[in-house]
């Protein structure tokens, strides 16, 4: 099973939903960096569980315990190691599910190529539970891009089930232009699209039934000259990383697919001058070209898909039996992981990005 990830900045995750522990380690973390912890815990805090009747009713504090890699408040050039203890497990939940595959989970996949040895509770080593060490990483990298260089990566609710919300414009913009949509509980640029989301994830919840959506991320103030085309490309990265995360099904930079229905002339994003730096009139591009960043902002969006456990009636198999089954699935879930999933995808997006930054650069 594939843990570990990074060129120059080497990360690997360990733990389940519903063991001991969850946790990650950060190799190659330049020595002298200021760990921010209040800094950190705010990212995180926008991930937890429990908060809102939006999510989940597992109530998990989140609290990082860092065992190595920092002394006095800074890190010290050793693999960086921190754990999140699992606080609130209510893993009878998910005792009828050891040999019923839920539909849209993985645990029929999972569970043949591991040969039943998978930890099936609340999803084991596939839940979305794994990613709050992710984050912990991710919002060290975003604390490190933003103090070091002024590049603020930030995200809002693009849709949610048929809502669709504005986007943002195809154009350049201030380094922390969006930063305010981090101090939001619900982060979108429209407070009535905002509404009528909200409206759907609860009709939801009330139907037993979930919601996905898409989340649009800008990165913002990254320079023109990073990544390694062909297969290190910016977007080969990012798509790597970003679907690394569960539940994600797309993503697509800048105009995305409606690029396919624009003609050379409108699609090209051409440059001017602008105060002695050369910048570009439009970012259909999403801020990279052939594989590159260009001085754009890069802009992307995310699909996400409904939460696979919904108390509705499925029809699914029994393993053991091999026969047909009737699955109705307790426990505690969320009618839409969209909102919580949001900061993750920040998190990842700045692991990229100070990735490729140390393998240019060697340095912050």
């Amino acid at each position: 099973m594939s843990s570990m990830w990074g060129n120059k900045l080497k990360l690997s995750i360990f733990g389940e939903s519903h063991g001991e522990g969850i946790g990650v380690v950060i190799d190659n973390i330049p020595t002298g960096i200021k760990i921010d912890m209040d800094y950190i815990e705010k990212q995180m805090a926008r991930r937890a569980p429990g908060k809102s009747e939006l999510a989940t009713k597992r109530k998990e504090s989140d609290s990082v315990k860092i065992l190595s890699g920092v002394f006095n408040g800074y890190t010290t050039g050793a693999p960086l190691c921190a754990v999140i203890y699992n606080e609130d497990k209510q893993s009878k939940d998910y005792s009828q599910l050891k040999d019923i595959m839920r539909p849209g989970h993985s645990d029929y996949p999972s569970f043949v190529k591991y040969e039943g040895f998978n930890d099936y509770r609340g999803g084991g080593r596939f839940s979305g539970r794994i990613t709050a060490p992710l984050l912990f990483a991710g919002a060290f990298a975003m604390n490190i891009l933003e103090r070091y260089r002024n590049i603020f990566v930030a995200s809002h609710i693009k849709s949610i089930y048929n809502v669709e919300g504005e986007g943002i414009e195809l154009k350049s913009y201030e380094a922390a232009h969006f930063n305010y949509l981090k101090d939001m509980e619900f982060p979108v640029l429209s407070e009535e699209a905002g509404k009528l989301m909200k409206a759907e994830i609860l009709r939801a919840k009330e139907d037993g039934d979930s919601v996905g959506g898409t989340v649009e991320t800008i990165i913002t103030n990254i320079p023109a000259g990073y990544g390694e085309p062909f297969f290190d490309s910016v977007e080969s990265k990012l798509s790597q990383m970003i679907f690394s995360i569960p539940a994600v099904k797309g993503i697509e930079f800048g105009a995305g697919f409606n690029i396919a229905k624009l003609p050379g002339s409108s699609a090209n994003d051409s440059y001017f001058m602008d105060d002695g730096k050369i910048s570009a009139r439009t970012n259909n591009n999403g801020g990279i070209l052939g594989g590159i960043t260009n001085g754009m902002p890069v802009l992307f969006r995310t699909a996400i898909k409904p939460t696979p456990s919904i108390s509705l009636p499925q029809h699914t198999v029994n393993a053991a039996l091999m026969g047909n089954s009737l699955l109705e699935i307790k426990g505690r879930h969320d009618p839409c992981i969209v909102p919580r999933a949001l900061p993750v995808i920040e998190g990842a997006s700045a692991l990229v990005m100070l990735d490729l930054i140390l393998e240019k650069d060697g340095k912050i």
